[in-house]
């Protein structure tokens, strides 16, 4: 078992000396002696559907999203090397995206107004902190630099045969460790730090998701033993090659003793005061960074609309009907707890919230709701049946495009014999996002009305030009790329 603490990013191995973090998360490396870092990103790009100039565009929150996680690691890596870890870069394939810049310029005035969306490109070496150029290049004849490279050798002696160059790396001084037999071009480079032990490696990539490493158990994939005996080679040569760095480092960590006071230099006073006052800028940034993320977090919200099941479907639920001006709360007294309550002027009613991973909404939810109405009634302050509602996200994990009926059969003729009206969460949204952007109390009252006239699915109206009851319109927006 390896003694040193090695952590892989964007790629898994069969090996229990390791630990795996994705490319979202937020992990931070100085735990670590070595890290294993693929800038992998097509976790972003599942769900693109809008492209430019033929590549990827991606809307403003997956934009936000991306950046985040690149900025996030380029520091991470950095700050690793810096403080002498040894940092191993698998140099995937270039993936190269437009991202929303938050920029917008308009045309246009009152509701003929449009707004263009600016994007920029932007690649997932940006996650890197190294100046590299990388050019889309693929090919697997490669050979170690004449010179410098020495430390290399028997790493790249076990797995020259399994890897393979996806880039190469144009930029100026690239300190160049592998190179292409024919034309030389850089495939892999060393990066030693000047203040530590540390070193940024970057290497060619090798498929650590080999056709004969993983097998199907049921509906999950497992490593197979080949799997596990690759993983036990790798982690040995990635802990040989750790010492080789090490051992060859020309830089000695600086001990404790050499910091204090009666060994300053005379420029080192100053810098420390500038290097001090630059954190405290970047800390300000980092806090206006994260209110900002609250902000945006909180924003997004409604969205759970579309996903969600359980008390975060529920909760979004109750805000949305408040949007619509509807009086709306959960409801829990004694033995009775229903989903949520609300009325407007158009009728009292009553819903249970059903969130289902991949199937249909079945028709045991309205079995409960035909309980909840009648233990409402039952209490004294209520003289009416309320209106049952059903709120259904059937195939919550899909597109929303690509989703069958929300509802089962059985649930659509239940619904028509007791009068229970049928929301699918995704159709709220669109209803919210629609009052977000463009408040209108007729639009409102309309939805209101949908509801609580309905018996089965709800079709809301779609959002017209409609007369407000007050002189002032709201001009709407559309958006292109630019």
């Amino acid at each position: 078992m390896s003694t040193k603490r090695i952590v892989t990013v964007g790629l898994e191995l069969a090996s229990g000396d390791t630990q795996y973090a994705s490319f979202r998360s937020k992990l931070s490396l100085l735990d670590w002696d070595i890290v294993l870092f693929k800038p992998e990103i097509s976790d972003f790009l599942s769900y693109v559907t809008d492209y430019y100039q033929g590549k990827p565009s991606l809307d403003e929150s997956t934009s936000f999203s991306l950046k985040e996680c690149c900025e996030h690691w380029r520091r991470e890596l950095k700050q690793a090397v810096e403080t002498g870890k040894t940092v191993i870069v698998y140099l995937s394939s270039l993936r190269e995206v437009f991202v929303d810049t938050g920029q917008r310029s308009y045309s246009g005035t009152g509701r003929n107004r449009q707004a263009t969306r600016h994007v920029s490109l932007y690649t997932n070496y940006q996650s890197i902190p190294a100046s590299l150029t990388p050019v889309v290049a693929t090919g697997s004849s490669m050979k170690l630099v004449d010179k410098g490279a020495e430390v290399l050798a028997s790493y790249w002696s076990e797995f020259e045969s399994r890897s393979h160059y996806q880039v190469l790396l144009t930029a100026e001084k690239v300190p160049a460790s592998l190179v292409t037999r024919t034309g030389a071009k850089a495939v892999g480079a060393l990066y030693r730090s000047k203040a530590s032990a540390g070193t940024l490696v970057l290497l060619p990539d090798i498929d650590f998701y080999d056709a004969t490493f993983v097998k199907e158990k049921g509906a999950k994939q497992t490593w197979t033993p080949a799997a596990g005996q690759f993983a036990g080679q790798f982690v040995s040569a990635i802990v040989s090659l750790d010492k080789a760095l090490r051992s060859s480092s020309e830089v000695t960590p600086e001990p404790s003793w050499a910091a204090a006071p009666g060994y300053t230099l005379g420029p080192e006073a100053e810098l420390r005061v500038q290097l001090l006052a630059a954190e405290q800028r970047v800390e300000e940034a980092q806090r206006q960074k994260e209110d900002t993320a609250d902000r945006l977090s909180a924003a997004g919200r409604h969205r759970a609309l579309l996903y969600e099941k359980g008390k975060p479907l529920e909760n979004a639920i109750v805000e949305a009907l408040r949007l619509l001006g509807f009086t709306a709360a959960p409801y829990k007294e004694s033995d009775s707890e229903f989903d949520v309550v609300f009325e407007s002027a158009e009728g009292r009613l009553i819903g249970e919230a059903e969130g289902k991973d991949s199937k249909a909404i079945n028709v045991d939810k309205l079995r409960q709701l035909s309980m909840n109405i009648h233990e409402d009634l039952q209490r004294e302050a209520v003289s009416t049946p309320a209106k049952p509602v059903l709120f259904g996200n059937g195939f919550r994990l899909q597109p929303i495009a690509e989703r069958p009926d929300p509802f089962s059969e059985k649930c659509h003729s239940a619904a028509a014999t007791s009068s229970t009206a049928l929301v699918h969460t995704p159709d709220l949204f669109t209803v919210v996002q629609s009052l977000l952007a463009q408040p209108n109390p007729v639009y409102a009252r309309e939805c209101r009305i949908a509801i609580t006239q309905t018996t089965g699915r709800v079709r809301f109206p779609p959002m017209l030009e409609r007369t407000l009851p007050t002189s002032e319109t709201t001009s709407g927006e559309s958006q292109s790329d630019a």
